[in-house]
């Protein structure tokens, strides 16, 4: 099974630039779909963009579309979360997690079974 372990995060000013990083283990990254979720303080976890396994389905949430940007590199094993335009409300822990491909949809963020440990982003001048 792939284990996920993500990094990138720390301290950003508003409207400053981050970029994620999921390094995959353990398996073929290019058998999963890859998720970024996010949790702000006191929130729930919701998930904010999703790319499928061979990169050909992205989806984002309404209010990070046109300023954070996923990909991946399946040689490397990696998925990439790029994030400008940073705002205080991004601020939260960013967990990458993965469900294997081929399910009837791709990026179903409800089937997502594998999990990183999170890396904290903080929005803040």
């Amino acid at each position: 099974q792939v284990q996920l372990v993500e990094s990138g995060g720390g301290l950003v000013q508003p409207g400053g630039s981050l970029r994620l990083s999921c390094l995959a283990s353990g398996a073929t990254l290019s058998y999963y779909d890859v998720a970024w979720f996010r949790q702000a303080p006191g929130k729930e976890r919701e998930g904010i963009s999703c790319i499928s396994s061979v990169a050909d389905y992205t989806d984002y949430i309404d209010s990070v579309k046109g300023r954070f940007t996923i990909s991946r590199d399946n040689v490397k094993s990696e998925v990439y979360l790029q994030m400008i335009g940073m705002k205080p409300e991004d601020t939260g822990v960013y967990f990458c997690a993965a469900h294997t491909r081929g399910l009837t949809t791709p990026c179903r963020y409800s089937a997502m079974n594998y999990w990183g440990k999170g890396a904290l982003v903080a929005v803040s001048s």
